[in-house]
C-alpha cells in the first residue's frame, strides 16, 4: 500500500517507517523535524519506495498535498516534550488535537480511508482497575497530553462514522528502544554522560509502568491493523510486567558500565505534575487476535538501554 506516516522522522515513526518498507509498502514520511531527525531515516532512504516531506501539520494545504495519492495514514506526530507541554498550556492542543483534526480533514478531502493512530494509556488517568482494559471508564486523564489524546480519539470516532474512515487506535504503554528521543532511559543516559557519579531520579523511584520495546510496538500496530476489521478498532499495546524508575536507573548504569553512582530522588509519588505513577495494561484484546509481546518490560528496558547507550553517546560526541 501507499502509506503516509506523520511524525515519521521521530522515535516510533522512524522505526515504523522502516518496518513498513521492509514489508513491501511505499512510505512517505511527513515531519517538521521539531522532535525527529533525518538521521533516523537513513535505513529508509535505501528503499526506492521511500519519500520524505518536510511539513507542518498545522498547515492544512501542506498535509492535503502530501496525503494525496495515498491509501492509508499512520498518524504518530504529537508533542513529545512533557516539560514544554506543561509550560505552554496550548502545546498539546495545537500539536495533538488540532494536528489530528487537520489529518482527519485532509483524509476527508483526499479520500484516504484508513487511519492508524498512536494514542496512549494516559487517557485512563488513574484508573481503579489494574490491569486496565480498553472498556474502562469514565476516562479522566490527569495531563494535558492525556486530554489531547482522548480528544483525538473522539475526533477519530466521529470522522470514522461520518466519512467512512476505518480507524485503528493503539493505546501505548511506555515505548523504549532505538531512536529514542525522550523518556527516563534517554534522560538518565544524558545525565550520566554529564556527571557519571550522580543521577537525579524524579519522584521516589517507585513509579512503575510497562515498557514495550519499539520493535514490538510497531509489530503490534501492524498486526492489529492487518487483523482487525471494525469501523473503529482500539487496543491497549503493552507487555508483561512493569519496570520501576529505580530499576530503569539500574539498567542504564549497567549498560554504561558505571559503578558507585549516587541516586538522588526529588521526592513524591509522581515524577512531575500529571505523571501517572502506576500503570498496568490489560492487553488481552490484542492477544485474542493473535499478537503478544515476546519481551517482558524488564527485558525491553535492558535491550533499550544497550541500544541507546551507544546511539545517544555517539550523537553527543
Amino acid at each position: 500500500m501507499r502509506i503516509l506516516v506523520t511524525g515519521g522522522a521521530g522515535f516510533v515513526g522512524s522505526n515504523l517507517s522502516e518496518r513498513l518498507l521492509q514489508e513491501g509498502h511505499s512510505v512517505t514520511v511527513f515531519d517538521d523535524l521539531s522532535a525527529g531527525s533525518v538521521k533516523f531515516l537513513r535505513a529508509c532512504e535505501e528503499f526506492e519506495r521511500f519519500r520524505f516531506v518536510l511539513g507542518d501539520l498545522l498547515e492544512q494545504a501542506a498535509i492535503e498535498d502530501a496525503m494525496s495519492g495515498h491509501e492509508a495514514v499512520f498518524h504518530l506526530a504529537a508533542n513529545s516534550d512533557i516539560e514544554q507541554g506543561r509550560l505552554q498550556s496550548d502545546r498539546d492542543f495545537r500539536l495533538g488535537t488540532i494536528a489530528t483534526f487537520n489529518v482527519l480533514d485532509a483524509m476527508r478531502v483526499t479520500g484516504v480511508r484508513q487511519l492508524v493512530f498512536s494514542s496512549s494509556s494516559v487517557i485512563y488517568g488513574e484508573p481503579s482497575v489494574m490491569p486496565t482494559p480498553e472498556a474502562y471508564g469514565p476516562l479522566f486523564p490527569i495531563s494535558l497530553y492525556g486530554a489531547s489524546k482522548l480528544a483525538c480519539e473522539g475526533l477519530i470516532s466521529a470522522f470514522a462514522h461520518n466519512y467512512a474512515i476505518q480507524s485503528w487506535i493503539f493505546r501505548f504503554a511506555n515505548i523504549c528502544g532505538k531512536h529514542g528521543t525522550h523518556g527516563a532511559i534517554v534522560d538518565f543516559i544524558r545525565k550520566l554522560h554529564a556527571d557519571p557519579t550522580r543521577l537525579e531520579v524524579l519522584g521516589d523511584g517507585r513509579q512503575a509502568k510497562p515498557n514495550l520495546h519499539v520493535s514490538e510496538c510497531v509489530g503490534g500496530m501492524i498486526y492489529g491493523w492487518e487483523h482487525s476489521h471494525d469501523q473503529v478498532n482500539y487496543f491497549n499495546l503493552g507487555c508483561d510486567g512493569a519496570t520501576s524508575t529505580d530499576a530503569i536507573a539500574a539498567f542504564v548504569i549497567e549498560a554504561l558500565g558505571l559503578s558507585d553512582v549516587k541516586i538522588v530522588h526529588t521526592g513524591g509519588a509522581r515524577g512531575w505534575p500529571g505523571d501517572v505513577s502506576q500503570v498496568r495494561l490489560d492487553c488481552a484484546k490484542l492477544s485474542t487476535l493473535g499478537w503478544v509481546a515476546k519481551m517482558t518490560s524488564d527485558q525491553a528496558v535492558a535491550r533499550a538501554c544497550r541500544e541507546l547507550a551507544t546511539e545517544l553517546l555517539d550523537q553527543d560526541d
